[in-house]
């Protein structure tokens, strides 16, 4: 299996939508032929599947940008991701948060809050999350302490 070198910054870790939604099919089958990926891509505007060489090319950009990896099988290929979603996930959230809101949790929180006519059960919620990961993350810190 082939590897291609990770990001050197993280802009390069920045995906189009085309791209995204080529990770999105990668990320629930963690592994696929480009026919495979097709298959699952959404219908265009006008009702159709994207053209096979339309994903193949993005794959390979993927590929490029460090997302993908393949292994040969004949002269066809089996791609798999190699970025988790959830790293993903992290960098684009603070990549939105830094680029519209300073950076600020807690602006991003409130103007959602503002937006969306956000109840007070709804901020509990998050608050009873948070506070649950947060004392995750802390639990997990002691027991590297302790090695």
């Amino acid at each position: 299996m082939r590897k291609t070198p990770k990001q050197k910054d993280q802009k390069s870790k920045s995906l189009t939508r085309a791209e995204e939604q080529v990770m999105k099919v990668l990320w629930r089958l963690e592994r696929a032929f480009i026919k495979e990926i097709v298959a699952e891509m959404p219908n265009t505007e006008k009702g159709k599947k994207p053209a096979y060489s339309t994903i193949s090319t993005i794959v390979r950009l993927l590929e490029d940008k460090g997302f993908v990896t393949h292994q040969s099988f004949g002269n066809t290929y089996r791609y798999e991701p190699l970025i988790k979603k959830e790293e993903y996930t992290s960098f684009w959230l603070n990549r939105f948060m830094n680029d519209y809101f300073g950076g600020s949790f807690a602006r991003l929180a409130s103007f959602f809050a503002k937006d969306k006519d956000v109840d007070i059960s709804d901020i509990e919620g998050i608050l009873e999350n948070i506070d649950h990961n947060l004392k995750q993350q802390k639990g997990g810190e002691k027991k590297d302490e302790q090695k």
